[in-house]
């Protein structure tokens, strides 16, 4: 079975337990850069079509996951992240008031 694409790095050794050969490969950064642009892409698919409440937090586990990689790609870890959100939060706002702008008028 062809796969071409990045694996969490628990991946081949399961697949090895399961009577399979893995063929793998060390990315390069820009390799890596790409591949996780496409998994977060993946996976935040993903999370739209999770059914129940426990598959899309699996789901959303797998995209913050992803984006710690990209963080740490970076050269940023997960509260150098988390302290700029909560900054433009402040700043801007979140989105726990649900609001849905239709337009806007001079």
């Amino acid at each position: 079975m062809i796969f071409n694409k990045l694996v969490r790095d628990k991946i081949p050794e399961k697949i090895k337990n399961n009577g399979e050969v893995p063929y793998t490969r060390v990315l390069s950064d820009e390799e890596f850069r790409i591949e996780l642009e496409k998994k977060l892409l993946e996976e935040c698919n993903e999370v739209l079509k999770a059914v129940s409440l426990d598959e899309r937090v699996e789901e959303l586990a797998d995209v913050l996951e992803v984006l710690c990689a990209i963080g740490a790609l970076e050269g940023k870890d997960l509260n150098s992240i988390i302290s700029v959100m909560k900054s433009k939060r402040e700043k801007r706002g979140g989105f726990s008031q649900k609001i849905f702008l239709e337009k806007t008028t001079k």
